[in-house]
């Protein structure tokens, strides 16, 4: 009996011990399980921030997009109307040509006629002054390839050598740029 009891309990402890061995088996199982569901959510979570990052890229290069062809037509507008305040402050100087001109056909007097282009003209380089044009004055100046552009050289008792003694089209600057050199005659 002793043996049965033994065998019996033997195989008792050995099905007990087959189940603990299932349980940790199952658990092993469970638990990777349990961290592959963790492991899913968080991936799932990086999969959704991905996406999310993906989509604020998206919308920030559309934004750029837009921004860069609104800027090209604001630059393209500012180029073909930049010259609209300037126009608009010529228009008097245009009338008032008009006006002598209508004036020289009707038979108008030649002095007057003289002095309204006069008054025209001073209108005119007052509009141009208040943009930034100005006159060079060359005359009695030292030659400067910068400012002058020679046409010819020629002998004079007044200037020593290298000094502009005429000016033959005036030359001008717009703001601090040359905007046409004067051509001149330098002293040699």
């Amino acid at each position: 009996m002793n043996e049965q009891h033994t065998d019996e309990e033997h195989k008792h402890e050995e099905n007990r011990t087959a189940e603990e061995a299932q349980e940790t088996v199952n658990e092993e199982t469970a638990a990777p399980q349990e961290e592959g569901s963790a492991g899913d959510s968080r991936v799932e979570a990086l999969e959704k921030l991905a996406e999310e990052n993906q989509q604020r890229y998206l919308r920030a290069q559309a934004d750029f997009d837009n921004f860069r062809r609104r800027t090209m037509k604001e630059k393209e507008e500012l180029g073909q109307y930049a010259s609209m305040k300037l126009i608009g402050q010529l228009l008097p100087v245009v009338d008032n040509f008009g006006r002598a001109i209508d004036a020289a056909k009707n038979g108008g007097d030649g002095e007057s006629f003289s002095k309204g282009v006069d008054m025209i003209f001073r209108q005119l380089e007052q509009v141009l002054e208040a943009e930034g044009l100005k006159a060079m004055d060359a005359v009695g100046q030292p030659f400067n390839p910068d400012f002058h552009q020679a046409i010819m050289q020629v002998e004079s008792d007044e200037h020593e050598e290298g000094i502009v003694v005429e000016e033959v089209q005036k030359g001008y600057v717009l703001k601090d740029k040359v905007l046409r050199p004067a051509m001149v005659k330098v002293s040699g």
